[in-house]
């Protein structure tokens, strides 16, 4: 008995460029509104704190809380807009996911500004980039498994 294997159809796995294409345009639109979010951030921190002279752990987390709103539409409409449509459980992840990175900002912010005294606005700044770039590597890493997945087949 011969088989023809030409009848048989393997779903063959994306080519590796196929799969870093994809990562890097993700990683891209990731940072664009992140980027925007971060800018969102650093302004009503700038003006919470520097401005209004509100206490700085307050500055920090209702800033990220304003940074973190504005970044789910930008997610959910831009860089996640070809993943799986929006639900209860999705934005649910989301938050719960968003506000485990505010504490993680909040927490290493509170190390630099309190435990190492880096209270000028040079300084404070600083603090608060360092905090955001790690809670973002964090928020990217949860948000594209979990979060906002691609559609199962």
């Amino acid at each position: 008995m011969t088989v023809n294997l030409s009848e048989e159809r393997v779903a063959a796995p994306a080519p590796l460029l196929t799969r870093l294409r994809r990562t890097v345009r993700e990683v891209v639109n990731f940072g664009l509104v992140g980027g925007s979010g971060v800018v969102v951030n650093f302004a009503v921190f700038n003006l919470l704190l520097h401005g209004l002279g509100r206490r700085a752990m307050v500055a920090t987390v209702l800033a990220s809380l304003v940074a973190m709103a504005t970044n789910y539409l930008g997610f959910r409409f831009f860089a996640y807009r070809d993943r799986e449509s929006r639900t209860r459980g999705q934005i649910l992840l989301f938050f719960v996911f968003s506000g485990i990175g505010v504490a993680m900002e909040s927490g290493l912010f509170y190390v630099g500004y309190h435990g190492l005294g880096l209270h000028g606005p040079f300084e404070s700044n600083g603090v608060k980039a360092v905090s955001i770039v790690l809670a973002s590597a964090f928020r990217f890493l949860v948000y594209r498994t979990w979060v906002f997945q691609h559609e199962t087949v």
